[in-house]
């Protein structure tokens, strides 16, 4: 523990002079080189300590648990500096959380809580109607794994809850990676209710906690416009907006992904949704598949492009980029005159402005003239911190695609 301690007995972490500007605007993240170690060395904080958050001056801006080996030495989760991170604010926070998606979500399918969109930095939980997928990033929240298991039973009663603690970010924290059966009983696959669908995936061996609640809106919106026109779905996973798509009027939905599994999934969620004579799969690495669906002489009506992130850090910014932009070159040759194109980045260190850009070069090396009829986001089930830009990663943007005649 740090030398210091404040008014409530948490130890004092100070920060530099001059060093407090982000955390005034309300950012909740500090860095070690934030942080005056002469005054507190983050050595004397154990991994998920919660400290008393300090200017130079000695002013109080709040509370944080601290990583001493991490990049980002302190997770700020409470304004009030002598508040300690344990179960009865974790109650709390759940209980809001919990409120606000039953007020914006229809039946028990969301997420239920996204890490400082809900004040709770480093967690990660996924409903799935009786099931619960938890993921835990980082050290502070390490040390409530139990508590988060009590509070989540009392608040929900679940069937089951399953840590999915794979993610690459807990090596960073110093945390070993696993996935485990936390309580109850937890099914090889889970089936949820989404824009009139059913849809089935894989749990434990599925990709990040199981499903892309974040593309909620995104799905329901491409489906509007899709009655009557054949799509292409690429990257789609377990086929969220192939198959609802499909069931909105759709003639036909082709989703192309990389993964056996999750393609078989797509098929089951077809079926289970009444559609599975409407949507077709094809395994494929992306741009192989698209370039294969060119040499066919395919075309669609409405194309989506969701990829995983390109771009994990900034140094991968110019390579990611060019990723995707053939991405989605490559798809825009697919689209049919007047067709319409989605197109979404998960990357979070991509923004809104890189992305038109990619989509803008991409229009001009596949000869097709973009129209952006509308910018997307991730669902309100990831609420988005108003100080923190990390938290809105999710950005997209709905296009029409023209293929203009000679000299039109």
């Amino acid at each position: 523990m740090s030398g210091q301690t404040g008014g409530a007995g948490l130890p004092v972490l100070a920060l530099r002079k001059g060093e407090d500007r982000r955390m005034n605007a309300g950012h909740l993240w500090i860095f070690s080189n934030e942080v005056d170690v002469a005054r507190t060395p983050l050595t004397s904080f154990a991994p998920g300590d919660c400290a008393r958050v300090e200017s130079s001056q000695g002013r109080p801006l709040g509370s944080a648990y601290v990583n001493p080996g991490a990049l980002i030495a302190g997770r700020v989760y409470c304004q009030d500096a002598t508040r300690p991170l344990d179960a009865e604010l974790l109650k709390s926070r759940l209980r809001a959380a919990l409120s606000l998606r039953e007020a914006v979500c229809q039946g028990p399918y969301y997420r239920l809580v996204f890490g400082e969109g809900d004040m709770l930095p480093g967690l990660v939980v996924d409903r799935f109607g009786g099931v619960l997928a938890v993921q835990i990033g980082t050290a502070g929240m390490e040390r409530l794994r139990g508590d988060i298991v009590s509070a989540l039973t009392e608040l929900l009663q679940p069937e089951g809850i399953l840590f999915k603690n794979d993610l690459p970010g807990r090596e960073l924290e110093g945390l070993a990676r696993f996935v485990e059966v936390a309580a109850g009983h937890v099914p090889d696959e889970a089936e949820i209710e989404e824009n009139g669908c059913r849809f089935v995936f894989p749990l434990a061996g599925g990709q990040k906690t199981g499903w892309f609640y974040d593309m909620r809106d995104t799905r329901a919106l491409a489906a509007s416009l899709a009655g009557g026109r054949r799509v292409l779905d690429v990257f789609s996973y377990a086929g969220g907006l192939g198959v609802a798509c499909a069931r909105a009027g759709a003639t036909a939905a082709l989703c192309l992904d990389s993964s056996q599994t999750a393609l078989a999934c797509a098929a089951r969620s077809a079926e289970l949704s009444g559609v599975a004579g409407q949507v077709e799969t094809l395994c494929s690495d992306a741009l192989a598949g698209l370039k294969e669906l060119r040499a066919e002489g395919r075309r669609f009506g409405l194309v989506s492009v969701d990829p995983p992130a390109f771009v994990k850090r900034r140094k991968d910014m110019e390579k990611g980029l060019a990723a995707y932009r053939t991405a989605n070159r490559l798809a825009m040759d697919l689209a049919e005159d007047n067709g319409f194109f989605v197109s979404c980045s998960c990357s979070q260190h991509v923004d809104a402005t890189d992305l038109r850009k990619v989509l803008s070069g991409a229009a001009r090396d596949a000869g097709v003239r973009l129209q952006i009829l509308h910018s997307l986001h991730q669902a309100a089930d990831h609420p988005i911190h108003p100080s923190m830009p990390e938290t809105e990663y999710l950005k997209g943007f709905l296009c029409r695609i023209s293929r203009p005649g000679r000299g039109l």
